[in-house]
């Protein structure tokens, strides 16, 4: 009898507490595990409708100005340009109206419209944009008092961090996700080309969530939601998000006036090291990233790291790839010097290497070469680190390279990239040479380039 009395009494307690649990917000820590809704106050306010549009310039037909097939398709018209729209979301970083958001959502877009939760709508500005990050920081014209999400410390993340995901899928209007951090230091071509390091979650992130809030218990943003790997289209729990560190770095440079992201340069290309690799090294573990190629003006050269060396950490953080190094370096920002440890020899060393910008020395001379002849179209720039960094060369890289092609040199094979070292019997290490090798007029010209490591060499006859 006593037994059943206990069970009666315990039974009305859970259901008494079910009441309460279905009708009264959690107060405590602890009571936040059965709902979510105190955070999602928090941060709701914070995070906006994007409606972007853009214009595609249209494509001409390439028969056009064909001699023979032009006048099959001059009754054609003459192609327009289209209006392209997309549809995501973004954060609010203070309370002016600063907004970030991803480049892919509002890069290139002639006009923007943020609309925030309360139903407020405000035209909106790009300061900076960013498409190796796919960050870009927006200004809301003629906000002020806006509700700001803070951020929360890259390092604090730790994997199994319940999180939620804001933002507005499909443009059905804003929504709320779970789930939990599943996995930190997510490297590569995540999206398209971006080569950027991720946060990984397995909350539901789909289109228009892009640019969206990742946030955490607290209502801190954790990071900014960017993409996601699938097969159909829709999320298989498996989405990344850009850690909120880089969003800071990018907010600082917005507001110091940058229209572009200015990432410190490393001038050097590392390697990842594997089992294969570590075992060479004498290494106990896979760990690091070994230097593989190292210009001369590096300021990794410069604290006295070469080629061999493994980076295993920067600033006390783990380094296991180029892409995670980028990172770092992006978060610790130009003017910055930043402890790295590396093995030489199965010895652990450090250095103190200073962050700096890719040196422009010698001046680019960027110049389009408008000669009738086989160079006419390109547009050559002297190599320096900065050109170097910008189009991906080897770190020994020198003389003149091809920055764009069009016209007769297009027509002919030139490409980005290429570097000149001979034009008619000529050595070319200057733009001044190719200047001078664009007014020759022989009845023969022979011309060298390097591509993809290897020389190439064409005769024409003019």
């Amino acid at each position: 009898m006593i037994s059943r009395m206990l069970a009666l009494a315990v039974a009305l307690i859970l259901a008494s507490g079910a009441s309460l649990a279905e009708t009264r917000v959690p107060a405590t820590d602890g009571e936040i595990r059965l709902s979510f809704a105190p955070v999602v106050k928090i941060s709701a306010p914070s995070v906006v409708n994007i409606y972007a549009r853009r214009v595609v310039a249209a494509q001409a037909s390439p028969f056009a100005n064909d001699p023979f097939f032009s006048d099959f398709f001059k009754n054609f018209g003459q192609p327009t340009d289209r209006v392209q729209s997309s549809l995501g979301s973004g954060v609010v970083l203070s309370s002016d109206g600063l907004v970030v958001s991803n480049y892919h959502v509002v890069g290139g877009a002639t006009a923007i419209r943020v609309s925030l939760a309360d139903r407020r709508e405000f035209d909106a500005e790009v300061l900076l944009a960013d498409e190796q990050s796919d960050l870009a920081v927006l200004r809301l014209k003629g906000a002020s008092g806006l509700a700001a999400m803070p951020l929360r410390p890259s390092d604090q993340v730790e994997v199994g961090d319940l999180v939620l995901a804001i933002g507005n899928p499909f443009g059905v209007g804003q929504t709320v996700s779970s789930g939990i951090i599943s996995g930190l230091a997510r490297s590569g071509g995540a999206l398209g080309n971006a080569r950027a390091y991720f946060i990984q979650t397995d909350a539901p992130i789909n289109p228009g969530n892009s640019g969206g809030a990742l946030v955490d218990m607290t209502g801190a943003l954790v990071g900014i939601n960017t993409s996601i790997l699938t097969r159909s289209g829709g999320s298989n729990g498996i989405g990344f998000a850009i850690p909120a560190d880089l969003v800071a770095a990018f907010l600082k440079q917005a507001r110091a006036g940058n229209t572009s992201f200015v990432r410190p340069w490393a001038g050097l290309i590392g390697q990842s090291v594997d089992s294969n690799l570590a075992e060479g090294f004498e290494l106990a573990l896979p760990e690091g990233m070994v230097i593989v190629d190292l210009h001369e003006d590096s300021p990794f050269a410069s604290a006295g790291l070469a080629v061999g060396d493994v980076i295993v950490s920067f600033a006390s953080r783990p380094v296991n790839g180029p892409q995670e190094m980028l990172h770092h370096m992006s978060v610790a920002g130009i003017g910055a010097d930043a402890d790295v440890t590396f093995l030489r020899d199965g010895t652990r060393r450090t250095a103190r290497v200073a962050m700096i910008a890719a040196p422009e020395i010698p001046a680019r001379d960027t110049t389009e070469i408008t000669e009738s002849g086989p160079l006419q179209g390109l547009v050559v720039a002297q190599i320096n680190p900065g050109v170097i960094a910008e189009m991906n060369l080897s770190m020994q890289a020198v003389g003149v390279v091809v920055v764009s092609v069009k016209g007769f040199a297009a027509q002919i094979g030139f490409q980005s990239g290429d570097i000149l070292t001979e034009v008619n019997d000529r050595a070319i290490a200057t733009v001044r040479d190719v200047r001078r090798a664009a007014t020759d007029r022989p009845k023969v010209w022979s011309i060298s380039i390097e591509r993809g490591g290897q020389t190439l060499s064409m005769r024409f006859r003019i």
